[in-house]
Parts: C-alpha cells; sequence; structure tokens
C-alpha cells in the first residue's frame, strides 16, 4: 500500500478550499504548521462548539486524487485543495487503511491514520448536489464516505509533491476506519 503525493494545501484562514503549495511543513502532535486546523485540541468550527477541549484528531486531511475522477465523471470540478484537504494522494486506499496506519509521507513526516472526514452541508455551497456523490448507502444500508481521511501528527517533516507515501498497518486486528 504505496502512493505518491499529489498534492499539497494549506490555509491559515477559515475557508473551504486550499490552495496548492510547493510544500507544508507537518508539526508533530498539531497538524500543517500554519493551517487554520492545526492544534492540540479540535478546530473545526462544528467540533469547537461541541466541546473545545476535545483533543484535535482532524489535524491532517488527506484525499485520493482518484475521487476528483469519479466526481468528474458525475459533473463536477474538483481539483486538489477543492475540498479542504491538506494532502492529495495518489496510488493508495485510503479509505481502505484501517485505524492506526502510520502514513510516511516524504523523508520525515508521519501521520497516524484517526478515521474518515464526515463532510457537512459547506461541500454543497462549494457545488450543488457534491455532498450526495461523497456521502451515500451501501446496498447493506451502511454509511459510505469518500471525502477523504483524518490523522494525527506523530513525526514532523516537510511534505511536497512527488514525495512517497508508505503505509504501515498497524498490528491485528485491524479496525475499520469510523468517521471523527
Amino acid at each position: 500500500m504505496n502512493g505518491t503525493v499529489a498534492a499539497v494545501n494549506s490555509n491559515g484562514v477559515y475557508s473551504f478550499s486550499k490552495p496548492n503549495r510547493d510544500a507544508v511543513t507537518l508539526l508533530a502532535g498539531l497538524g500543517v504548521e500554519g493551517d487554520v486546523h492545526a492544534g492540540v485540541t479540535v478546530k473545526h468550527r462544528s467540533r469547537i462548539a461541541q466541546d473545545p477541549t476535545q483533543p484535535n484528531l482532524r489535524q491532517v486531511h488527506l484525499i485520493h486524487q482518484e475521487l476528483f475522477a469519479e466526481l468528474g465523471d458525475a459533473g463536477f470540478e474538483v481539483g486538489p485543495g477543492s475540498l479542504g484537504e491538506n494532502i492529495t494522494t495518489s496510488g493508495i486506499e485510503l479509505l481502505a487503511l484501517p485505524v492506526g496506519t502510520l502514513l510516511h509521507l516524504g523523508e520525515e513526516a508521519v501521520v497516524e491514520v484517526t478515521g474518515l472526514r464526515n463532510p457537512c452541508l459547506q461541500i454543497d455551497n462549494f457545488q450543488g448536489g457534491l455532498l450526495k456523490q461523497v456521502v451515500g448507502l451501501a446496498e447493506d444500508g451502511t454509511v459510505v464516505r469518500k471525502a477523504g481521511i483524518m490523522g494525527v501528527v506523530t513525526a514532523g517533516g516537510v511534505v511536497r509533491p512527488g514525495d512517497a507515501v508508505k503505509a504501515e498497518l498497524p498490528a491485528e486486528p485491524h479496525r475499520p476506519l469510523e468517521r471523527v
């Protein structure tokens, strides 16, 4: 389970999308340096409203570039950073990873996968109908979330487009991803 970094994105202010960068620096225990969602405690507005002392399990948001092609086939125009992710990957099945997977990004950075992104209604403000494309129901009635995964930084470092992504799976039994 390996891939590459297709793009890196960050924003110091709250906005839905994040501009592409030449590089981002991941800070252990915090997230992406200079990004509005970096911090030890929650930074997403809905989570702050619930309990601002919650640990930030959403320090880094990753999306697989392959999702953009799928969305394009459905008539949506989405590219790296459009959905607010920090790291866009290619060639690795992020949604199939279990909780606790360590993603080695570039030379030094490591992100521990904490769960699935649960997109909110803001995604429909970005492009109407997009929420139904990234959250749906499987045939058995379970909710399917395709808008990427979240993680915490366990080792800092610089991450650039073209860097390798190497997945280190946790010990079994594996726990499937759930929304965080």
